[in-house]
């Protein structure tokens, strides 16, 4: 078995985030109170699951797909309002689907994915003067 491509899925929870991957035929899974909690449990959950072939995962290594509840929570830093004015949604209905009251077509999600990483692409290539 080559060392293999790990995707993660987090999903936001009543009593903190859960994670879970399938590889293969390993089933990695776990919870955290707080998803720093729940990164370090994940990369100790992989690396036990690897083991016994021989690999050891870093963080870097390992692909994160969230739910909009989890990411947004994880990354706070996004301001709702302004991300609603720049992908031309209206800001109750985003807020309704971050926060689950309302599920997002998959239109609506590619949407939201689009601006927010338009964004990210945008920090990227900042620059300060220095």
């Amino acid at each position: 078995m080559k060392r293999p491509k790990i995707t993660i899925v987090v999903t936001k929870e009543d009593t903190g985030f859960s994670a879970h991957a399938l590889v293969d035929d390993v089933s990695i899974n776990t919870q955290g109170e707080t998803l720093e909690e729940l990164s370090e449990m994940i990369l100790d959950a992989v690396n036990l699951s690897f083991e016994d072939k021989g690999y050891l995962f870093n963080k870097e290594e390992l692909n994160f797909t969230y739910d909009l509840k989890s990411f947004f929570e994880f990354y706070k830093v996004l301001n709702v309002k302004a991300l609603s004015e720049r992908i031309g949604m209206n800001q109750s209905l985003l807020s309704q689907y971050i926060h689950g009251i309302k599920k997002p077509s998959i239109n609506q999600r590619k949407r939201i994915l689009k601006g927010v990483q338009q964004i990210g692409k945008e920090l990227s290539e900042v620059n300060f003067l220095l």
